[in-house]
């Protein structure tokens, strides 16, 4: 394994987390901007209620995508023992 290989790894596990973790953090930054301003607006300031929508839309981002979350996952992970494994027989 080169030095490249590894490198390529990383690159890949970097773009895989932010695969995996860019729509969720994009859902609740919208649903917290969204409640930010009905706050604001109505002119109550409460930190709980801005919590429980950005658990349902991270519980609905996680169902909508999980299936692509898992299977992107499951591939990077087969790859990476692929190339293990591919070392240990050199």
């Amino acid at each position: 394994m080169q030095d490249g290989d590894v490198g390529g790894i990383i690159r890949d596990a970097m773009m895989l987390t932010l695969k995996l973790g860019g729509p969720m953090l994009v859902a609740t930054l919208a649903i917290g901007i969204v409640m930010s301003l009905i706050q604001a607006v109505t002119q109550i300031n409460e930190p709980a209620l801005a919590f429980v929508p950005k658990l349902f839309a991270l519980g609905a981002t996680f169902l909508l995508g999980g299936s692509f979350m898992f299977a992107s996952l499951d591939d990077f992970t087969k790859l990476v023992f692929d190339r293990i494994v591919a070392v240990g027989a050199r």
